[in-house]
């Protein structure tokens, strides 16, 4: 949906084809130039002499061929910029589809959360009816089903500005939510660094467009050297001369003296370009590097975290809650520690998501290269 709505995209698109068309167009022959010609007019009250011209500029150095080289290399690297634009927009999607995922599980929590509120208000009228428990317990057990309540109604709007985020980057606003059926815990992604480092570096489109950064300059050096070569401009015409009732033919032919300007110049700024375009590759594998050390370090933290929830800290406290429920409602346990493991129990599995939301975001901008902005305008960033 989003390659087929996203504006971004067809928005790359086009600016390739721009670039196709200037391509095609630095490639074209200058036209000639035919026009009229009279001289003598009027003398002696003749006619004079009077014809057509012909005028046509002749490129050399096959500067034409090498116009097109250079913006080849332009095309190219608007080409990575579509590629870089899809997959920036297919990161999004599938961040934004996590970030979804994550707030409708909250809200699953939020609704036990509820659940299990309103039991414990239930159990303590009840225990309060039989005198087994005080008021202050029966308030507390109100306060408490009222603050999930309120957990609830921020865990649903942040459910739903999530999906509007999401029906955004895939360009259909109105876009409902429906359930999603995915699990956040299922098929962790098992990544390791020398490979990531090496997939990086190796596919990365911001780095392939660097790449075609400095083929355009060598091109635009090889364009410079040729502008040392002057075109020959020739021109031909006949001219009739209305005295003498002759036609006569005339040729002419010039070549600009190359002897002040000699193009050194733009030689010089090709040179710097080509130069800078080095250092650009240079500074994008760096940078390219430097953020997959800090996104990685995010997903290690996260993934370790996330095991630890699963074998050391949620049945600990799913049991606890399970236990103490019940002897609360035995009277063995008192509100308080109900109340306790109740907001253990909240805790624990809000932050469990949370860890897990965390995994899957950088496991997303792993995996897709670094690239996000899928409604940012194409180009490199």
């Amino acid at each position: 949906m989003a390659e087929s709505h996203n504006p971004t995209l067809a928005q790359a698109a086009r600016q390739v084809e721009a670039i196709q068309g200037q391509q095609v167009q630095v490639g074209l022959y200058p036209n000639p130039v035919i026009g009229y010609q009279a001289e003598e007019m009027g003398e002696n009250g003749g006619a004079g002499q009077h014809g057509m011209y012909l005028r046509q500029e002749i490129v050399t150095a096959n500067k034409l061929g090498l116009n097109q080289a250079v913006v080849s290399q332009e095309v190219q690297q608007a080409e990575w910029n579509l590629q870089m634009q899809r997959q920036r927009i297919l990161n999004d999607v599938r961040s934004r589809a996590y970030e979804a995922l994550a707030a409708q599980q909250t809200m699953e929590i939020a609704e036990e959360l509820v659940g299990i509120g309103q039991t414990a208000v239930d159990v303590a009228d009840r225990l309060f009816k039989a005198r087994e428990t005080s008021q202050v317990d029966v308030l507390q057990a109100r306060v408490e089903a009222n603050s999930a309540k309120l957990q609830l109604a921020a865990a649903q709007k942040t459910h739903s500005a999530a999906w509007r985020r999401l029906a955004l980057v895939v360009g259909v606003p109105g876009m409902q939510p429906c359930p999603l059926t995915d699990s956040l815990d299922g098929d962790l992604p098992d990544l390791s660094w020398d490979d990531t480092s090496a997939t990086l570096l190796n596919q990365s489109p911001q780095l392939a467009h660097a790449y075609s950064g400095v083929e355009r300059a060598r091109w635009a050096i090889a364009r410079a050297c040729a502008g040392r070569k002057p075109n020959v401009e020739t021109q031909a015409a006949v001219r009739y001369n209305d005295d003498s009732s002759d036609t006569t033919l005339s040729l002419q032919l010039g070549v600009p003296l190359m002897i002040f300007d000699r193009n050194q110049g733009n030689i010089m700024k090709a040179n710097a370009e080509l130069a800078a375009a080095q250092r650009e590759v240079e500074r994008i594998e760096l940078a390219l590097q430097d953020r997959l050390a800090e996104v990685f370090r995010e997903y290690d933290i996260a993934r370790e975290q996330v095991k630890q929830y699963q074998r050391d800290i949620l049945p600990y406290a799913k049991q606890s809650i399970e236990l103490t429920r019940t002897g609360y409602e035995q009277g063995a346990f008192s509100y308080l520690e109900l109340l306790t493991s109740q907001q253990t129990f909240a805790r624990t599995n809000l932050a469990y998501i949370g860890r897990l939301r965390e995994l899957w975001l950088a496991s997303v901008q792993i995996d897709g290269l670094l690239l996000n902005g899928g409604l940012e305008a194409p180009g490199p960033q």
